[in-house]
């Protein structure tokens, strides 16, 4: 039987559902929240993954090319000159000049040790190195030795990898393949594989900028490890990491590298002679 004290009561006895239901109203909210939050990453992921399986070997290397100044620039290089420092805080630290005419195959690569010139270089099938002779204050006179078979090669790989080791891969008999997509140091990365007789290179190209950070080369015994940075652009208008972090197997000494690009410009002809 309702009296006039029903409507009191009535409210009374049903405060407590009232607040129980906020709270479920709010636990809903934030389950929605989470599931919703969950729905958007999972849709991330599959969009990633789905433009992770649409990618090949040739759409990540012209990503690079497309990054660093565009395929036609890279199609028109002749000849390129290069200047770097080694560093490691060690007696080992040298200056290089580096000389390239794609053409003719030579390459010449000063190594300045304590001001003395040591010029490694090789053209076509040949190979040499000159050693000077005598004190650095005076005219320098060479003596003149052939490169071992191995070192010739290293040059001639040597050659590509200044520039990037996947330049005209095909018709130099090397193979690529599309490792896959993954994370390095935090970044979205495609690592691509590239093995030709006696090396291998793994590559890894940052998935948004489609820049080249890293590169492991394995080569006679040897994995060589280098970081890229710091890109900046040549006077022929392509871009090129200025920055390297060069470690090695074998001594697993850092050596901080700096470097200077020059493309297309007149190569003294004598650098290319025995």
């Amino acid at each position: 039987m309702l009296t006039d004290d029903t409507p009191a009561l009535f409210l009374r006895t049903n405060s407590v559902p009232i607040s129980i239901m906020k709270t479920m109203k709010k636990l809903l909210t934030l389950k929605l929240a989470f599931l919703l939050s969950l729905t958007f990453a999972f849709a991330q992921t599959k969009m990633a993954a789905s433009s992770a399986s649409k990618m090949t070997v040739d759409s990540v290397f012209q990503n690079y090319y497309e990054a660093t100044g565009g395929q036609a620039l890279w199609d028109s290089i002749d000849t390129y000159a290069m200047k770097r420092s080694y560093r490691s805080n060690s007696s080992a630290d040298y200056d290089a000049e580096i000389y390239v005419s794609m053409a003719d195959q030579a390459m010449s690569k000063s190594k300045i040790i304590l001001k003395r010139n040591f010029i490694y270089a090789v053209k076509g099938s040949e190979g040499w190195l000159k050693i000077p002779l005598g004190s650095y204050d005076k005219v320098t006179k060479y003596q003149v030795k052939d490169l071992s078979q191995s070192e010739q090669e290293s040059m001639r790989f040597e050659m590509y990898d200044l520039l990037v080791p996947f330049v005209n891969y095909k018709n130099r008999g090397l193979v690529a393949t599309l490792v896959g997509a993954e994370k390095m140091d935090g970044v979205d990365v495609y690592q691509v594989e590239l093995q030709g007789k006696g090396v291998k290179y793994n590559l890894y190209f940052d998935a948004k900028t489609g820049l080249l950070l890293r590169e492991k080369k394995a080569h006679a015994g040897e994995v060589t490890t280098i970081d890229y940075s710091n890109y900046k652009k040549s006077n022929f208008g392509i871009m090129y990491p200025a920055t390297l972090v060069q470690t090695s197997s074998k001594d697993k000494t850092k050596v901080s590298i700096t470097s200077e690009l020059a493309v297309n410009q007149t190569i003294d002809p004598e650098y290319f002679k025995r």
